[in-house]
């Protein structure tokens, strides 16, 4: 993976209405590895925040969610088209 690509997975991650499946889709990596990968990328105190707002939070999780897809997208995931890097 390329800088562009990391930088695109750990801001997607901190997102709080991206699924990890969304992550999962565009580039390849579950969960865990997202978890592995916030890990090395963020400071200690940056990633024990992370997983503070990402454990157990619904809007991370697809199948936990009770709304329909497309809601409340960001305007910056327009340009994306499940595609591996952003167009902006």
């Amino acid at each position: 993976m390329n800088d562009r690509e990391i930088d695109r997975i750990v801001e997607m991650a901190w997102e709080d209405r991206t699924p990890f499946d969304a992550i999962e889709s565009q580039f390849g990596l579950p969960e865990n590895e997202v978890i592995k990968l916030m890990r090395k990328e963020l400071r200690q105190s940056s990633f024990k925040r992370w997983r503070r707002r990402v454990q157990g939070r619904k809007t991370k999780h697809a199948a936990l969610r009770n709304y329909a897809k497309g809601r409340h997208r960001s305007s910056r995931q327009r340009t994306i088209s499940n595609n591996k890097i952003s167009k902006r």
